[in-house]
């Protein structure tokens, strides 16, 4: 095993986990969690609304997850479920009240990730965006010859 690519790992690990503490407690500075800051974030990036199904999926969640948290903001009245085209799966929206907390917390997130990505030059953010592209594809494939081995 090489020594730099090894020590190379261990930080771009590091990077991830740091990345995933920055939104954990900018969730917790909303009085959310992380999984309610994506939720309302997705709500107001995807041009439909999406159903729990598709919100899962966008997320990379498990069901039981996204559905937790889903329940308990349709409790405290930031979201509701509709029928819309599609009379089987229920499309998830915002309220009057959910859509002030986004105002407040997810639309905040993006435009600091926009700021944050817009410091790096077009050819920086290209960059970033195809080796982190190339990286998860062969990461993918070695997992799935990972998962193959084991059974």
């Amino acid at each position: 095993m090489n020594h730099q690519t090894y020590a190379r790992l261990l930080a771009y690990n590091s990077l991830l986990k740091e990345m995933d503490d920055i939104y954990r407690h900018i969730a917790k500075s909303f009085g959310i969690s992380s999984c309610a800051l994506w939720i309302l974030y997705t709500l107001r990036v995807e041009p439909t609304p999406p159903t729990q199904s598709e919100i899962g999926r966008i997320l990379y969640e498990p069901k039981q997850t996204v559905n937790s948290a889903l329940k308990k903001m349709e409790t405290d009245g930031l979201i509701e479920f509709f029928h819309g085209n599609n009379r089987k799966n229920k499309q998830i929206r915002l309220t009057e009240e959910g859509k002030a907390l986004a105002k407040k917390s997810a639309d905040k997130v993006i435009k600091a990730e926009y700021t944050a990505l817009a410091r790096l030059s077009d050819h920086e953010q290209e960059n970033l965006i195809h080796l982190f592209q190339r990286y998860i594809h062969h990461l993918q494939e070695n997992m799935q010859t990972l998962r193959h081995k084991a059974q």
